[in-house]
């Protein structure tokens, strides 16, 4: 379904900043069911959809690897490739669909993006990147952006990760957002590569002084708004990743925190309530409830009855006969605790 990409846009979040918070892209995590569930407890949170590669786009099922619901808004696609020309036309494409943002992935460390030739491995191809987005940028109007980390292998001096977001901001991206770890692209697995090489936020930092006209993004091992908020007084913007998705409430407090929203927050059963036409809407074309009600298990992480939520939901919600009074009865064993 191809959208009005400003149609459920506030005039505040079109301003700058949009992006001071982030929900990172994570595979086979933020698809459409989840960003739509995440939208409900913070109107801010500016959200990315999980990595869609050009193949998918030019050869596979276009409508559905890119649509979403407009109620998403602000949301940008992350597209993994490494061909000028594939990601030009990937980018032509999901301009059509209303993305507010167009994201190159050079920062996937796994084996079979790196087979692509594309991901984490671009990083030692400063030229072929800024071709990429050269190209992506002459494809539409969409902002261009891009998700990297601050080395890969050997390649880790500060120097090396200069040289690269200089080259590229010359081809046009004016937003990088940076996994301040680097990467190895053989020896680690993609989640061994998410914890174990160190953090190193001072890169980062220094980054943004060296390019303060540049957007920067800081990403990796944030897990609260304390640290968020600390992070941005030496940064544009922060993304969280799986803190945001295993502990999705707090979200709650971000538009009054890191925005200024007046509206006080949705509570959890508000949410809840809020997003039940989406399910009964979602139900009705065919979609099993389980595809939704996995994104919400950590719901009510660390409240009573959370684990009867999950339990509930976990053993119930993939039958056949599953639908919302399945949800309101995992519901119910969280009143019932908190009563």
């Amino acid at each position: 379904m191809i959208v009005n990409r400003h149609s459920e846009m506030t005039d505040e979040t079109k301003t700058a900043g949009a992006r001071r918070f982030c929900v990172a892209p994570m595979m086979d995590w933020t698809d459409r069911h989840c960003r739509y569930f995440l939208r409900l407890i913070s109107k801010h949170a500016y959200l990315y959809t999980e990595m869609i590669t050009t193949g998918e786009i030019l050869h596979g099922d276009a409508d559905r690897a890119l649509r979403f619901h407009p109620n998403e808004h602000p949301v940008a696609l992350q597209l993994g490739g490494g061909d000028p020309r594939e990601l030009a036309a990937g980018t032509r494409i999901a301009a059509e669909y209303g993305y507010d943002e167009i994201n190159l992935n050079v920062g996937c460390p796994s084996d079979r993006v790196q087979i692509g030739r594309f991901g984490a491995c671009l990083m030692a191809e400063p030229k072929l990147v800024a071709e990429c987005v050269a190209a992506m940028g002459a494809a539409s109007s969409l902002p261009v952006t891009v998700k990297t980390r601050i080395g890969i292998d050997i390649y880790d001096e500060y120097e090396f990760l200069f040289n690269f977001v200089s080259t590229v901001a010359a081809a046009g991206c004016r937003t990088f957002i940076i996994h301040a770890r680097k990467a190895w692209l053989q020896g680690l697995s993609p989640k061994e590569n998410r914890e174990k090489p160190p953090l190193h936020y001072d890169a980062v930092y220094r980054l943004k002084r060296d390019f303060p006209h540049l957007e920067i993004i800081i990403n990796g091992g944030i897990t609260d708004l304390e640290q968020a908020e600390r992070h941005l007084h030496k940064v544009d913007g922060v993304m969280l990743g799986r803190a945001a998705y295993h502990d999705p409430y707090i979200l709650a407090d971000v538009d009054r925190r890191l925005f200024g929203a007046s509206r006080p927050p949705p509570s959890r059963h508000d949410v809840i309530e809020c997003l039940l036409p989406y399910v009964a809407q979602e139900l009705a074309k065919g979609t099993r409830l389980h595809h939704i009600t996995r994104h919400i298990l950590g719901l009510f992480q660390g409240m009573p009855g959370a684990r009867a939520w999950r339990r509930h939901l976990s053993e119930n919600a993939n039958r056949h006969s599953a639908d919302i009074n399945t949800l309101l009865e995992a519901a119910g064993f969280v009143r019932r605790h908190a009563a």
